[in-house]
Order: structure tokens, then C-alpha cells, then sequence
């Protein structure tokens, strides 16, 4: 199993940026899409950003201001967050779908926007 480790998060003001890495153990390039999640208690997980041999996509709350990106040669998926909102903060996640395997997922890293 391919494990996958966030970094980045951190307390911000808003209308700061960060960039959260997630480094694989592994190739990145067994996992058919991988992506972001961002969990925050007492509301229903939120998939934010996803990236595959398709191309990318982004949930409505982060188009725009959020962007992913991988470097395969690093293992790693990338996900830089420009503009953010205290609304932003949450626990973010990422994730890795490899075909007729179990989901992949990191621990998870902390985003805190203060206003």
C-alpha cells in the first residue's frame, strides 16, 4: 500500500496563501486520479480538488483561487490555496484511487484562516 503524508498547513490571515504538499511512499503514477478533501467537524467532508489523466476539477467554494498540481518525479501532488477565507479552515486531506485497490489517504494537515 502506497502511503501518503500532507504538509504545509499552518495558521494564516485571510487573504494569505499556502501550499499543501503530499508526498507518496510510492509512484504517483499508479494512482489513476488522486485529489483533496477537507473535513470540517460537524459537516459533511468536502471533495475540493481532484487531478487525473483528465485534466483537473474543482468544487465551486475553492474554483479559482485553489490550484493542483503534481510532479510525478517528486511523488508529489501539490495543492496551492491563494485567497483563502477563514471559511477555508478545515483538516485537508488527499487521497489516491489506484484500480481494484483501497483508497489511499494521508493523515491529514491543518488550515486555520483568522479574519
Amino acid at each position: 500500500q502506497v502511503q501518503l503524508l500532507e504538509s504545509g498547513g499552518d495558521s494564516v490571515q485571510a487573504g494569505g496563501s499556502l501550499r499543501l504538499s503530499c508526498a507518496a511512499s510510492g509512484s504517483i503514477s499508479t494512482f489513476s486520479l488522486m485529489g483533496w478533501y477537507r473535513r470540517i467537524p460537524g459537516k459533511q467532508p468536502e471533495r475540493i480538488a481532484t487531478i487525473s489523466g483528465s485534466g483537473t476539477t474543482y468544487t465551486d467554494s475553492v474554483r479559482g483561487r485553489f490550484t493542483i498540481s503534481k510532479e510525478n518525479a517528486k511523488n508529489t501532488v501539490y495543492l496551492q490555496m491563494n485567497s483563502l477565507k477563514p471559511e477555508d479552515t478545515a483538516v485537508y486531506q488527499c487521497y489516491g484511487i489506484r484500480l481494484g485497490r483501497p483508497v489511499s489517504w494521508g493523515q491529514g494537515t491543518q488550515v486555520t484562516v483568522s479574519s
